[in-house]
Order: C-alpha cells, then sequence, then structure tokens
C-alpha cells in the first residue's frame, strides 16, 4: 500500500496537521489492519482511499485508538494529495463517500469540502464542570456566550474563552475531559477566543478520548463553530471565516470555513506533503 504524510491547513512543510494518507488499489483491507497502520503511523487520523470513479472516492479514517466516521484535517490532506499527483483534475468536484455521509469536495489550491449538516445537539452539560477540567487553576471568569454540542459530522463541544491569553493558558486534566467526553458521547472540546487581528477567532482542539491531546487543525469542529457564530448573527453565508489554530503546539494552521446558502458549511485550506512510502504489510 501506497503512503503519503501531508500536512493540511498550510502550504509550508511541518506546519498545519499532519496526516496519513494511504492509496488503496483495490477493497479495504480489514479494520484490524487500518487500524494497526493507523497505530504505527502514530498520526492523529490517517486516511483509507478507495477510488471508485474519476471523481468519487470513499474514505474511512482511523485514530490510533479507533475508525472514526469523519475527520475534516485528512479529508483536506487526501483530496489535495489526489490533485497533487494528477488523480483528479484541479476545479473538479469529486464526491467523497463517508460513515457521516455523502459529502462534496472542491479540488483547487485551496481544497474545500462540504460538512455533513450543523445540527445543535441537545444534551445536558455542567458547565461549571466543564470549565474545572479545562482549567483547574483558572478564576470564575468565562464569557457570556454560552457552551454548546454542535455536530456537522462529529459532535464537539465548542467552548467560548474570555481572551487568546486565557485559551493558551488552558491546561486541561486530560483524563477527565476523556471520561467527560465519553459521558456525552462528543469527540472532545474545541476552545475559541476573539482577538482584533484579522482571524475569526484563535482555536484549540482537544480529543484525548481518542489519543489526540490536543491537535492543531480541525475542520470538523471549526465547521461546528462556524455554525455557532451563524446562530449568534458573527459569521453569514457567502462571507470567509479564518481561523488560527495550533499556535500552543508551534504547528500554526489557517482553516479557512465559508456558509452556502442552505445554513451547509465548508471547510478548506492548503496542504503540503511532506513524506511518501510503501507500507509492507503482508
Amino acid at each position: 500500500m501506497k503512503y503519503y504524510i501531508v500536512d493540511a491547513f498550510t502550504d509550508e512543510p511541518f506546519g498545519g496537521n499532519p496526516a496519513g494518507v494511504v492509496l488503496l488499489d483495490g477493497d479495504f483491507p480489514s479494520e484490524k489492519l487500518m487500524q494497526q497502520v493507523a497505530a504505527e503511523l502514530r498520526y492523529s487520523e490517517t486516511a483509507f482511499v478507495r477510488q471508485q470513479g474519476p471523481t468519487e472516492f470513499t474514505v474511512r479514517y482511523f485514530t490510533p485508538c479507533g475508525e472514526v466516521d469523519l475527520c475534516g484535517h485528512a479529508t483536506i490532506a487526501t483530496f489535495g494529495l489526489l490533485r497533487r499527483l494528477g488523480v483528479v483534475t484541479d476545479g473538479a468536484t469529486c464526491m467523497n463517500h463517508t460513515l457521516a455521509g455523502d459529502l462534496k469536495v472542491i479540488v483547487g489550491d485551496q481544497v474545500m469540502m462540504q460538512m455533513a449538516q450543523p445540527r445543535h445537539v441537545e444534551q445536558a452539560l455542567d458547565v461549571d464542570r466543564l470549565h474545572r477540567i479545562m482549567a483547574p487553576e483558572a478564576a470564575d471568569e468565562w464569557p457570556e456566550l454560552p457552551v454548546e454540542i454542535i455536530t456537522t459530522g462529529l459532535p464537539d463541544i465548542i467552548m467560548p474563552v474570555k481572551s487568546v491569553e486565557a485559551l493558551n493558558a488552558l491546561c486541561p486534566d486530560m483524563a477527565a475531559l476523556a471520561a467527560l467526553s465519553q459521558e456525552l458521547s462528543v469527540v472532545g472540546v474545541h476552545a475559541f477566543a476573539f482577538a482584533d487581528d484579522g482571524y475569526t477567532a484563535h482555536v484549540r482542539n482537544f480529543g484525548p478520548l481518542y489519543g489526540i491531546p490536543e491537535e492543531s487543525a480541525t475542520g470538523t469542529a471549526n465547521a461546528a463553530l462556524t455554525h455557532y457564530l451563524c446562530r449568534r448573527g458573527m459569521a453569514s453565508a457567502g462571507s470567509e471565516s479564518r481561523f488560527m489554530q495550533g499556535e500552543a503546539m508551534n504547528r500554526p494552521s489557517v482553516v479557512a470555513t465559508t456558509v452556502d446558502g442552505e445554513g451547509g458549511v465548508w471547510v478548506g485550506g492548503r496542504i503540503c506533503i511532506v513524506a511518501e512510502g510503501t507500507l509492507q504489510v503482508g
């Protein structure tokens, strides 16, 4: 199996969010083998790609701990790679069959992927408990914006923070956060703060339940955040939002999102291929 390591949401090596991308010649191998490959590559997600037509693909996503329905940055990495390899042409609209549904991807210098229709998840959430988990040493001073669970394929807790400084100071109790995430059936927490610096918001994403203490760029969670902002009149159809993520990890990433006329969210960014090789698995 041919594999690549691709940094998504950046055009410079060792920035953005790295993903493994495995191109398959035929059917998917066993789930056990795909899980073993993802654990061996050790990236937060590895995408396994099966081509079904000129612009039609099925992609499955594995973390080091298990399969997930969808991964934004691994999708950007996958279709940016397919464009670079000439498998799909510049400007093509591709169909990506995932466990989260059938999603369109527009391939260009900046790959834009359609997310599952955003949905607010009605779920009881102890916000005080969440704050204690995320910032055990912080004073009880949080913005008035609500904490919500939103999904665009994967559910995340969207948590506002009072400032970029407070955002960078977050130091979650990872075991407690993993337990809370399991209780609420969410991937993790997507924290954000506003700053007057040209970006819509600065963000950090934590998913220890899936073996990801922190992620440097997260497509699904930033799509959920875009829907959160739309619900409050802070984003609108046709406009582009830009989120800065990964600063605390020294892997700065820029995640772009847009909202279409039906309220759907698209997520996109650039890629950089940093390695390729062959998996000897039998």
